[in-house]
């Protein structure tokens, strides 16, 4: 049976979900509703990987490193728990054996998260993230995956772009003829402006929204501007709730609320857009 919704990008993996796991992935599931856990490093990646495992249908697993993960970071409880977990797999070297094993798992649908994080910038930093994401990108090269990208700029300095820096190393290694435009990968959690967006649509790849479009009226231009067979719907638990449940930690779940909002911005039933966005991923990620 189809689903009718799916998070293509969640981290039920993450340390947030210990107490209840396997109850957040049932709610989902027997509500209709698919889910990928994407990986940011490499315990989170096979902890993806195990997940996709424990169930028949409809849980998947995308494994790679997070430009965040290439060097020492800020400490998020949700990802790696308390204080003594932190330094777990911080300042990661991207293994391309290691993760090359875990793309052979018929339930990795994907590679990422992966891309460039200007948020919290220095020279050193954007270099490692630039050699990891390289990486990455050959081993999708090898196995004919998509890719999902996570890019955030500095919202603090101008003169840097990480959806253009990023789109420019696309275009120089990833191999476009291994997979058609359409199929290439997503860029997750899009929070880029008109032009950003339009750029990586004419080079093949979907744009994804989260709970952030429930509560922000910010990204309705782009929304209205991208061809519906080229989004997708996420929920990235569990951060960004949507509405109505701001407050609550998110899950999988919950993403039916992302759709609703982006049937709304686009003036189109529901039922029609939910189709849509299970065909996209359907179709990206060859589920």
């Amino acid at each position: 049976m189809e689903p009718k919704y799916i998070d293509i990008h969640s981290h039920t993996n993450f340390i947030a979900f210990d107490a209840d796991r396997d109850e957040v992935i049932r709610r989902s599931l027997d509500n209709d509703t698919w889910v990928i856990n994407v990986g940011t490093q490499v315990d989170t990646s096979k902890k993806a990987v195990e997940m996709a495992h424990q169930y028949e249908k409809g849980v998947y697993a995308i494994i790679g490193l997070h430009p965040i993960h290439t060097g020492a970071s800020f400490h998020d409880k949700k990802e790696l728990g308390e204080e003594g977990k932190e330094f777990t797999s911080r300042g990661e070297m991207f293994n391309k054996n290691t993760y090359r094993e875990l793309l052979k798992d018929k339930k990795v649908v994907a590679i990422g998260e992966c891309g460039l994080d200007y948020y919290r910038m220095d020279e050193e930093s954007i270099t490692k993230q630039k050699n990891a994401f390289i990486e990455q990108i050959e081993l999708a090269n090898e196995f004919n995956k998509p890719l999902m990208l996570h890019i955030r700029n500095n919202p603090e300095d101008k003169t840097c772009n990480a959806y253009f820096d990023s789109l420019e190393i696309l275009k120089q290694h990833l191999n476009s003829k291994s997979l058609p435009a359409g199929r290439r990968g997503d860029v997750h959690f899009f929070a880029g402006n008109l032009e950003e967006a339009k750029a990586f649509l004419d080079f093949g790849f979907t744009l994804s929204f989260t709970g952030v479009i429930t509560f922000a009226s910010s990204y309705d231009e782009v929304i209205k501007n991208t061809p519906l067979d080229m989004i997708m719907s996420e929920t990235d638990a569990p951060y960004v709730t949507p509405a109505p449940h701001r407050g609550k930690r998110n899950e999988p779940y919950y993403v039916k609320e992302v759709v609703k909002k982006i049937a709304l911005i686009k003036n189109l039933p529901e039922e029609e857009v939910a189709q849509a966005l299970v065909a996209n991923a359907k179709r990206v990620f060859g589920i």
